[in-house]
């Protein structure tokens, strides 16, 4: 069955390839090739201020560059996140784009009088978390307890009703061998041709 897919690459360097870029790629690739419809944001090409108060993100617009965002995700069914770990965390520019975009009156709604956090309004949408990084993913799992995702899929994605969230976590990238790297690649193609 065909989904309406939004990849989102959360990496902040535009300026040469990196591996989240061949992940995105290879899974939309095969997203393409199974006929699901697919949209793409590439975060390091938009120009975008950070919010600085409760009363901006309260009250304030959502940037005009960031428009075309929140409507690709209201259009999609199945979102897809790309980032490396920096400093144990998603990267800065993803966390000031979900920040903007998750306004209230858009990613919820909140209720009078009633629950603070009101109405998720992006309920029925699922997603999935694509992360790179330097350590065994097995220590950033187990060790870590992958403290930065299970906060994205808690505090962030499911705050507005984006579930369930699944999560691929690529470890020891910086020497990461080409047989190693040409799995990744297929497997990430795997998951877009069946939509996941």
């Amino acid at each position: 069955m065909s989904k309406r897919i939004l990849v989102i690459q959360g990496h902040p360097d535009g300026s040469e390839p990196h591996l989240c870029h061949a992940l995105a790629a290879s899974y939309a690739n095969g997203a393409a090739d199974a006929g699901h419809s697919l949209r793409q944001i590439n975060l390091a090409e938009i120009d975008f201020p950070l919010l600085r108060s409760q009363k901006e993100w309260d009250t304030g617009l959502v940037p005009a560059s960031l428009k075309p965002a929140q409507d690709n995700i209201a259009w999609a069914e199945h979102i897809v996140f790309f980032f490396p770990l920096w400093l144990g965390d998603m990267p800065a520019v993803l966390k000031g784009f979900l920040e903007q975009v998750a306004r209230p009156g858009f990613a919820f709604t909140r209720e009078e009088g009633g629950n603070p956090w009101g109405n998720k309004a992006l309920t029925g949408r699922t997603a999935r978390v694509v992360v790179t990084m330097g350590m065994p993913a097995i220590v950033y799992r187990w060790y870590f307890r992958a403290h930065s995702v299970k906060s994205l899929e808690r505090n962030i994605l499911g705050f507005v009703g984006i579930a369930p969230v699944n999560e691929t976590l690529i470890g020891l990238t910086a020497n990461m061998k080409t047989e190693d790297t040409a799995k990744w690649l297929g497997k990430l193609k795997r998951l877009g041709f069946r939509g996941e």
